[in-house]
């Protein structure tokens, strides 16, 4: 599976690493992924998600309900 929050949708992008000298070459910058396994009361099961830190975050805040919802919106998410 790639390097995608399946909340947010973040993935990794494309940038110059410069080093002292100021000379550029090409890295890339990839997303604090974490696996986590949440507990969806309404469907009485667990599911693992791979999620950035920012889409735990916004778990928090709103409830994974309303992320799932959210989510399967945008099409980040399957189902």
């Amino acid at each position: 599976m790639p390097n995608i929050c399946q909340i947010t949708g973040k993935k990794a992008m494309t940038g110059n690493k410069v080093s002292h000298s100021h000379h550029k070459t090409r890295r890339t910058f990839k997303p604090n992924l974490q696996t986590k396994k949440f507990y969806i009361p309404e469907e009485d099961k667990w599911i693992t998600l791979k999620i950035s830190t920012e889409g735990i975050r916004n778990i928090n805040k709103k409830g994974i309900s309303a992320c799932l919802k959210e989510a399967r919106e945008k099409g980040h998410l399957d189902k």
